[in-house]
């Protein structure tokens, strides 16, 4: 409102310049007492000096007598074309605004052209707000578009909340902002208009501001400096380029200054330097691609301007060195470009699309190769990305036919937390296949998860740990070792206290190590069944299900089942089978059949008429 009033203003400054034939310029700063002007020293004058008039017309008519005389003519003559205009046949309104527009000229009344201007505003706005079903041909016409947008979205489940548009944040201009903001903003001027020296001075200056800073980063991004970075990375000096990579790869950690890269066309040039000679570079450009791929639409950029190709190759740091011994004589400089073009694939593969063109690309074997090596910061994302991978079937056949489990367990014995983390992760996802539990028990790898589960600081690292040791308990040979190294006890314990993602694991590893007599037992005796039953009121759907599922098994012995009967839990049960969701509706089912089979004393005034049907069917099918 105040810009509008602003500028209507400004406008009636330009008549009362035409109707006094002048030149000058005027130009207005509100300050705090409504009234306008400046000193002679460029200063802003925020002393009220004469009279305050209600607007501006107001005080032009007060001032100026031949101004006041013009505005009444100009009055006069409107009265009468709109008296002609009611004796005129009608016409469309479209056809008045039209014929004003043309008639209109500097010295006209422009209250008048104002008002025609919003008569047709208002007719078209009418128009506007008719129903319309234009938008199936808009539609129609952009199916290029719309495929890119299926390709975009067609990701894994992987896919993070980091997806979703973060609030723009943009600095106030009257906000109390650090010096550094206005120290950055003089850097990108100089950026702008220097020559190779300053610049090359500007990026190492800037540089050494805390680029980890919000502050600093907007105020890179709120000048123009971005669009300048950007455009350093198109030129042919070395420097130049590494020092505007250096920046952008810490400024990229900021999820809108990683959308404003991608909106800048900055992806395609940096897939493009990752075919540079210079080693740098290539580190550079991969790991600021690692950091701006943390969404879908940078995902997609990178894979269609052809950047997983060059990443996957940035991975064959031994130069075809076909003896994996001689991967302690890597060249400290390739082992980093190998490093961070792991880095980058990392955050492209929690697509889809690019894990398959990861495999095309035949990142497998590289990554297998890497595996093989002892540098735990080039580990941690080579285990990142086969982790990300092995969800898929195809990724998990390939990573058993090049021995990577192998590797995986070895790598759970190391001193690295995120090291062991990621390697359990793995391990999680591709224990979904019997042959692949067998090889982490072959191997050696139960015992190292069993071990893991007593140190619980680490939340992320016990949630993995106890995913893998889940899926790993589904092969009967590896419970009976689970039990050898006591790990069901240790289970038990962490039933309370820890957050959901541990405890679904928790609860379906129990529901699987339950299946045997001698584990049923273990359970009772370490005072697992009351944890159990108090878990059936919660709302997070995995955890039910795994819950009914280990609460079920545990009800096949007598003792147990005595114990949840008295714990009320087989009430809790019969409520499940009115949840929403029908996994839970499902496992709740089958867990009363054992409950029903043991029971001393069967409450019939839970069977109303739409569970008794239900509990009658399963117990058939049992």
């Amino acid at each position: 409102v105040t810009l509008k009033n602003t500028l209507y203003q400004m406008a009636l400054i330009d008549i009362y310049k035409t109707f006094h034939n002048k030149a000058t310029e005027y130009t207005f700063f509100p300050n705090a007492h409504g009234s306008f002007g400046k000193t002679d020293d460029e200063e802003i004058n925020y002393e009220r000096k004469g009279v305050i008039y209600k607007d501006l017309v107001t005080c032009l008519k007060e001032k100026s007598a031949k101004f006041s005389e013009n505005m009444s003519k100009q009055q006069t003559k409107f009265n009468e074309e709109l008296q002609k205009e009611k004796s005129q046949p009608n016409e469309t309104p479209k056809k008045e605004a039209a014929g004003a527009l043309r008639k209109a000229n500097p010295g006209s009344d422009k209250s008048t052209l104002e008002k025609n201007q919003i008569n047709f505003g208002k007719n078209h706005m009418i128009k506007r707000l008719k129903p319309s079903l234009n938008w199936k041909t808009t539609v129609e016409s952009k199916d290029k578009s719309a495929d890119k947008v299926e390709e975009i979205v067609s990701e894994s489940s992987s896919e993070s909340e980091e997806d979703e548009e973060p609030p723009d944040h943009r600095q106030e201009a009257n906000a109390d902002l650090p010096s550094e903001y206005w120290q950055i903003q003089k850097l990108v001027k100089y950026l702008k208009g220097g020559n190779q020296t300053a610049t090359v001075i500007a990026l190492c200056s800037m540089k050494d501001f805390n680029l980890a800073q919000e502050t600093c980063q907007l105020a890179i991004r709120d000048v123009g400096g971005l669009e300048v970075l950007i455009n350093l990375l198109d030129t042919d000096e070395v420097k130049c380029k590494i020092g505007s990579l250096k920046i952008l790869k810490e400024i990229s950690h900021n999820p809108q200054i990683r959308r404003n890269i991608v909106d800048l066309g900055g992806l395609p040039i940096m897939v493009n330097i990752l075919d540079s000679p210079h080693k740098s570079l290539k580190c550079l450009a991969a790991e600021t691609i690692a950091n701006v791929a943390k969404f879908r639409r940078a995902r997609w950029a990178v894979r269609h301007h052809g950047g997983i190709t060059k990443l996957v190759a940035l991975l064959d740091c031994a130069h075809n060195s076909a003896e994996p011994a001689q991967s302690s004589l890597y060249d400290a400089r390739d082992v980093e470009v190998a490093r961070c073009g792991a880095l980058a694939l990392w955050s492209c593969s929690k697509s889809y699309a690019n894990k398959e063109a990861i495999r095309k690309a035949g990142g497998i074997p590289l990554l297998a190769r890497l595996l093989k090596t002892s540098h735990e910061n080039m580990l941690i994302p080579v285990v990142g990305t086969l982790q990300e991978c092995a969800s898929e079937e195809n990724y998990r056949a390939a990573i058993k036919a090049e021995r990577i489990i192998e590797n995986l367990v070895k790598n759970l014995n190391s001193e690295n937390e995120q090291l062991q983390e990621h390697c359990a992760m793995a391990i999680y996802q591709c224990a979904e296949d019997e042959d692949t539990r067998d090889l982490v028990r072959m191997h050696g790898g139960l015992k190292p998860l069993a071990s893991l589960l007593n140190n619980t600081d680490n939340k992320e690292r016990l949630a993995a740990v106890t995913g893998a040791i889940w899926k790993c308990s589904i092969s009967k040979e590896n419970v009976t070792k689970f039990r050898e190294y006591k790990a069901i006890e240790t289970l038990v314990g962490l039933l309370t206290d820890q957050p959901e993602e541990v405890l679904v694991n928790v609860v379906g590893a129990l529901g699987e190590c339950c299946q045997e007599y001698e584990n049923r037992v273990i359970v009772r005796k370490c005072s697992g069944i009351q944890p159990l039953v108090n878990l059936l009121v919660g709302i997070n759907h995995s955890l039910l299900v795994n819950v009914t599922k280990a609460v079920g098994a545990c009800a096949v012995d007598p003792e147990n089942m005595a114990i949840i009967d008295r714990l009320d839990g087989v009430r809790l049960l019969w409520s499940l089978l009115k949840n929403p969701h029908p996994d839970v509706k499902a496992s709740a089912a089958w867990a009363l059949c054992p409950c029903i089979q043991n029971a001393k004393v069967i409450n019939y005034s839970l069977f109303n008429s739409g569970i008794s049907n239900t509990i009658l069917n399963v117990t058939r099918v049992h």
